[in-house]
Order: structure tokens, then sequence, then C-alpha cells
């Protein structure tokens, strides 16, 4: 599934958004120029949903491809002392990647819930169109062919910004902002594909089960 021009002018109007983010959430308007509310007490930095929503009625979930943004001048900070340790392509096959393992960890995750994946819309089906923005790898590892090795107390963060649409009506029903990083270890330690994989899966992981969690809630909660 191809991303809308408004899609993108959403995720563009999140990417300034982040950094607000620990702003307390009363700051935070009340209602979308949407028509979607704050809710508050949620277990991501920033939700708004329609007030009458009601997910109980979605038993199949249709997970659109994850859109990946690096964070502004990622590829030019890391280049800052070697001009060739990161290429555009690189960029391309980690953001190739991290989509991949996004639908892996999420995919996996609604399954094991109960929860049908499909690729069509239809009655009873959640579209759910996630994007990755603002990704910081601290110390990527390219596959440049050096043997530097790259050192840090922690793999990186990442914002998630999701959007939550009735499959055949296109209503937006919710959508969500939460940034997370990598846990820190306190002391440094060898990063490489494996272990940014590995934090990746992690933080995608608690993201899944969130949503995983939301929906449990619905079904058990119909139409409240």
């Amino acid at each position: 599934m191809k991303f809308s021009a408004g899609f993108h002018t959403l995720i563009f109007v999140s990417l300034m958004t982040v950094s607000g983010l620990c702003v307390a959430q009363e700051n935070n308007p009340e209602v979308t120029i949407e028509g979607l509310q704050l809710v508050k007490d949620t277990n991501l930095a920033l939700v708004y949903a329609q007030p009458d929503a009601d997910l109980s009625q979605y038993d199949k979930i249709y997970l659109a491809d994850a859109y990946i943004a690096f964070k502004k001048r990622w590829q030019r900070d890391q280049n800052r002392q070697d001009p060739h340790k990161v290429s555009s392509e690189d960029m391309a096959k980690m953001k190739a990647e991290l989509s991949l393992l996004f639908r892996e960890v999420f995919s996996n995750t609604l399954e094991e819930g109960g929860y049908e994946l499909v690729s069509e819309r239809g009655e009873g089906v959640l579209l759910v169109k996630p994007a990755i923005i603002n990704l910081y790898i601290n110390a990527p590892d390219p596959m440049s062919g050096n043997n530097r090795r790259s050192f840090s107390e922690y793999a990186g963060e990442m914002t998630l910004y999701l959007e939550l649409y009735d499959s055949l009506s296109d209503d937006l029903i919710a959508k969500a902002l939460d940034q997370k990083e990598d846990r820190v270890t306190g002391y440094f330690q060898w990063q490489n594909r494996v272990t940014n994989r590995a934090a990746a899966n992690r933080i995608l992981k608690a993201w899944a089960n969130i949503l995983k969690k939301g929906l449990d809630e619905a079904r058990r909660s119909p139409g409240q």
C-alpha cells in the first residue's frame, strides 16, 4: 500500500511535534482538525481518537508497510569524520530492513493475540498505517567492507507515528505518536547490525504489545 500525500503531510507535522513530547499532555490541543479528541492516561506519549470510536468491531487487521524516515541531518552527522561511512544506498537498505522488521514484529504479535492479518479492505478490517520517524542509529554498521568497530552505550532511538482507519469508509479513527530509545547499558559495547536489529526489535515489540492491548481492551468493553 502506498501512502497518500496527506499521510506524508501528517508525518511532517508529527516531526515538528516530536520535540514537544515531553510537554505535559494538558498543553496539547484537546481536539485535532479532524475532530479527534485527546486521550489521556495512555501508554503512548500522544493519542487522539474519535469520541465514539469502537475498535471492538474489528477482528481483522490490514497492516500497511511502515514508512521510515531518518532524523534530519543524521547522515551528515555520521559522515562528519568519515565522508564515506554511510552512503545513501546504506540508508535505503536500513530503511527497507526496518520496514520489514516492523511488519514481522507487529504481524507476529497481533496474530499471536488472535487477530487475523489480511491484505485487502473489508468488513471488520482495521487499516493500520504506521511510520517510523526521527530514526537515529547511534552506531550504524553499513556494508562498507571496513573493519572499524563502533562502541556506544545504546543503539539509538525512533518515533512511532500510527494512524488507524476504518478500511471501508477511510474514516480516521485514531492516531498516536510515541518516542522511544534503546535501553542505556551504562557501559560501552560494540554495536553492529545484530545488536542494532535486536534493539529495534525490543522497541517495536513494546509498541506492538501496546496496540494489541488496546484492541483487547476494546473487545472486552465493546461500544465503550
